[in-house]
């Protein structure tokens, strides 16, 4: 049987802390499904269509990924695929504490389902999407947080 696992995230944008623990999941996991979730009470910075063509470029040569999106809560979208792992990335002390609380709510609604945690590389612990947006909102330049793949430029006059 094969193990998938699925990385959720609003990813706005994926970031290079993002591309880093995606390569590094794939030594667990036979395929991965990096699922852009849609909050229709947040506006975006990048359009859903944006944010999976980002992804997309990132891993287009890599069989062993596949992108979605999807509405609603994750644990739905993992029954409806009959996905059991969930992969979450942890740069602080306080992204596990809430990781913790939401992985083990999802635990509760769907006995199946188990979080794994992994532990983001030092070198891109200061990196997050909100850091990111904030300076591409104010006309910096986010070039260096962005994965090689992709020209953030071609995105932002769209």
């Amino acid at each position: 049987m094969k193990k998938v696992a699925i990385f959720p995230g609003s990813f706005d944008p994926f970031t290079i802390g993002h591309e880093s623990l995606v390569i590094r999941a794939l030594e667990l996991f036979d395929k991965i499904i990096i699922a852009v979730g849609h909050n229709a009470q947040k506006q975006g910075f990048f359009s859903i269509d944006a944010r999976m063509d980002m992804i997309n470029k990132i891993f287009e040569n890599n069989i062993k990924i596949e992108t979605d999106c999807y509405e609603g809560l994750t644990v739905d979208y993992c029954r409806k695929k009959n996905i059991y792992f969930i992969i979450r990335g942890l740069r602080t002390s306080a992204d596990f504490e809430f990781e913790r609380s939401v992985g083990q709510v999802n635990k509760q609604m769907e006995r199946k389902i188990e979080t794994v945690f992994l532990l983001t590389s030092t070198k891109y612990t200061p990196v997050s999407s909100s850091i990111v947006r904030d300076i591409l909102a104010n006309g910096g330049n986010a070039k260096q947080f962005i994965p090689n793949r992709i020209n953030i430029d071609d995105y932002l006059n769209k």
